[in-house]
């Protein structure tokens, strides 16, 4: 069964896509393009609203036991 999970390796910022992206079975960085280009389309503010409480809500990897 896969988890959802932040990685400790391949981060740019906190781990939050590309944990996405593995979750996903998708390229990181296309994950990252789709979400600068949604950012860009409707504004930082609630992109980033979400980006937060993901890094509060996703587990880091190192914290799975």
């Amino acid at each position: 069964m896969k988890k959802l999970v932040r990685p400790r390796h391949h981060r740019m910022v906190a781990g939050v896509l590309s944990g996405l992206a593995a979750y996903m079975n998708m390229d990181a960085t296309v994950v990252r393009l789709l979400f600068v280009a949604l950012l860009l389309i409707t504004g930082v503010m609630p992109f980033a609203i979400l980006y937060a409480l993901a890094v509060l809500i996703i587990p880091s990897e190192e914290n799975i036991v």
